[in-house]
């Protein structure tokens, strides 16, 4: 073999192999896709949706984040955080209190029937759930934006720092839902 083709495919090769090594990097230690399932998080994703989960983000209150099921092998859920380390919460007549302040909550699947908003969530306080009056440190606290239909933080309890795979960054499929999920 010809010395400048077989000193091509060594660099072709050299080169494959680094892009190989690039992604594999990336998809271990900065961000992964994830296929959305179940409906607990409806109508910010649905079913099926494709999402890019950002392993190196700080998760914030009201971030999109995707962690280890506490209620089952193999599974990864998507939820939203309502509550971090120090927080209290509250949940007083559908209406969200995080630390005394109210939030409204644009992103919950709220059922209308005959022109009235039906209750989507029941009443609760954090210490009612869990036993404990705060998001411990290296925890947070999470609901599923339809709440009538998710397994959250009121079933399971707090969501250890350590089981969070990442923060939702980027819808990608289907196509005409590309973007930022709020």
């Amino acid at each position: 073999m010809n010395e400048k083709i077989k000193s091509e495919l060594i660099s072709w090769g050299k080169s494959i192999a680094i892009a190989f090594l690039f992604v594999f990097l990336c998809h271990q230690f900065i961000f992964t896709p994830i296929k959305v399932q179940g409906e607990s998080m409806l109508p910010t994703l649905e079913e099926n949706n494709k999402i890019i989960v950002n392993k190196l983000s700080k998760i914030k209150r009201f971030d999109l984040i995707v962690f280890d099921a506490p209620d089952a092998m193999d599974l990864l859920y998507v939820k939203r955080v309502i509550g971090v380390a120090g927080d209290r919460i509250e949940m007083i007549d559908d209406v969200l209190f995080v630390n005394g302040v109210e939030y409204e909550e644009r992103y919950v699947n709220r059922n209308k029937q005959n022109g009235e908003t039906k209750r989507v969530t029941g009443n609760f306080t954090l210490k009612e759930i869990t036993g404990s009056e705060f998001v411990p440190k290296g925890y947070v606290f999470v609901l599923g934006d339809h709440r009538l239909k998710s397994n959250d933080s009121r079933s399971f309890g707090f969501v250890s720092d350590d089981a969070v795979a990442g923060k939702v960054n980027l819808r990608f499929y289907p196509l005409e839902g590309i973007g930022f999920p709020k």
